[in-house]
């Protein structure tokens, strides 16, 4: 037999390939198992304490969504509509499709949902407000199907209703969003869709191929089970009132609704409000610009970390006030069984206008819901007062006895008043001294109280979160 000569070279690059195949068939397949069996029983044990249980399709790795989606009946249409509407190659039509399942999809973890996520959710909302729940309608929450599909739908009023939701849901399940386009930043947007959160494109309306890839992936999750939180709006108001909904996402979530299925789909409304919302310069800059304006408030980076500088020195000093309250309202649960059958309706069975006008018909009754949870906080109820008498300065005792009247009206017809201390009194000096700190009110010489001029527009953006609230009892109490 012959001897054949190696370099040595070689020798080492064939044992280490043996040694990489070696640990690739027999030891990462024993630790893929052994990791793979510590993360379910954390699932399992997490799922004891959740009153919404993570559902199977949260769990799925993320690869295998997407090619979920890409096999669905509707996308391999819309692709085969697409080839032939633009001339292109199937292959290449397909590809695209495959970009923008991978643009959405999300790729949850448990454990940077509830040890990352969450823990930062508490901290920041305890750091910047005193977080309070208003109605928690515990025995309607109580009452819901555990296999149905829980939808928390919502009015969005600073991009903080992200953090604070998910601070006070996390007992009870993992939030899946739909997220901007703002977030598509590196780094941040791994982060975001590890939390569950999956993106849309806010402006994709002649999109067909890419509503319908979104479509067919909210459809999958909802009849999965996965639970979700909605927020009709769509962004953020620019004066504080409730924005006109739009109903995209909950076409996609009922449009192929079964009411004779194994799984309901139950939407709780949602309320949210804030003593002060972070952006509400910025909002209402930008809300009140003439046509062709620049808004006056843009974010630099230089004025974001004076801020936080100028936070912690007023920390260390003992003069940091957090911005009031924030407080999370739930409504009455809506069973889409119960609503179709009220109603006489089934949305397989329609389609084009009338379809559309069903699918506006339920969303705005969840948004009449959510509007009517919205906690009244003690800011808006101060500067409704100050808004409705315009330019005469109103004393303390003036502005105490028309909050009061106010607070009284408001709970007669059912609206959560969030009473600090159960004081009406501190309530009053809580509004006030959040609006006073910021010069958005001024004492003159007689110690009265008014509107600073300069800054009518910010004090009625607070009026206006309750607006849809007050406006009722306003017209009421002029027709009677």
């Amino acid at each position: 037999m012959g001897t054949i000569t190696l370099p040595v070279w070689l020798v080492v690059l064939a044992a280490i390939l043996a040694l990489i195949g070696l640990v690739d068939r027999l030891l990462v397949p024993s630790v893929r198992w052994f990791f793979r069996g510590r993360v379910n029983r954390a699932i399992e044990k997490l799922n004891t304490r959740l009153s919404l249980k993570i559902q199977p399709f949260k769990l799925t790795k993320r690869q295998g969504l997407i090619d979920a989606l890409m096999f669905d009946h509707e996308v391999i249409r819309a692709v085969e509509e697409e080839a032939e509407e633009t001339g292109k190659p199937r292959e290449v039509v397909m590809e695209t499709a495959r970009i923008y399942a991978k643009e959405v999809v999300p790729a949850f973890s448990h454990y940077t949902y509830f040890k990352v996520g969450t823990t930062l959710a508490r901290r920041i909302s305890q750091m910047l407000y005193r977080v309070r729940l208003g109605n928690s309608n515990d025995k309607a929450l109580a009452d819901v199907d555990p296999n149905s599909t829980v939808v928390f739908v919502m009015n969005h009023r600073s991009n903080m209703d992200y953090v604070l939701v998910t601070y006070m849901a996390a007992t009870s399940s993992a939030l899946s969003y739909a997220v901007g386009e703002w977030a598509r930043i590196w780094a941040l947007q791994n982060l975001i869709r590890s939390m569950g959160a999956y993106f849309v494109r806010r402006h994709s309306t002649g999109n067909a191929l890419y509503r319908k890839v979104l479509a067919r992936y909210v459809h999958m999750a909802t009849m999965a089970g996965v639970t979700q939180a909605v927020f009709p709006e769509g962004g953020l108001s620019g004066d504080g009132r409730l924005r006109a909904p739009k109903f995209g996402l909950l076409s996609y979530m009922v449009g192929d609704f079964d009411p004779r299925g194994a799984r309901d789909i139950i939407f709780i409304p949602v309320g949210l409000n804030y003593d002060r919302v972070l952006e509400d310069r910025l909002l209402t800059s930008a809300a009140t610009k003439k046509e062709g304006e620049k808004p006056k408030f843009r974010f630099s980076p230089g004025v974001f970390l004076g801020f936080i500088g100028r936070s912690i020195g007023l920390a260390l000093k003992g003069n940091w006030f957090r911005y009031g309250y924030a407080c999370v309202s739930f409504g009455k649960p809506l069973s889409m069984r119960s609503y179709l059958e009220e109603n006489a309706v089934d949305f397989r069975n329609i389609e084009g206008e009338q379809r559309f006008a069903e699918v506006e018909k339920l969303g705005q009754r969840l948004m009449k819901s959510v509007g009517a949870a919205i906690p009244v906080l003690p800011t808006s109820l101060v500067a409704s007062v100050l808004i409705e008498a315009g330019d005469k300065p109103l004393s303390l005792f003036e502005i105490k006895t028309a909050v009061f009247n106010l607070i009284s009206a408001l709970e007669k017809k059912g609206a959560y008043v969030h009473v600090p201390r159960t004081d009406h009194d501190y309530l009053v000096e809580v509004g006030l001294r959040m609006l006073t700190l910021r010069h958005l009110v001024e004492q003159n010489e007689t110690g009265a109280y008014q509107i600073n001029p300069k800054e009518k527009v910010l004090v009625a953006y607070y009026a206006n979160a309750i607006t849809h609230l007050v406006e009722p009892l306003t017209i009421e109490a002029r027709d009677g």
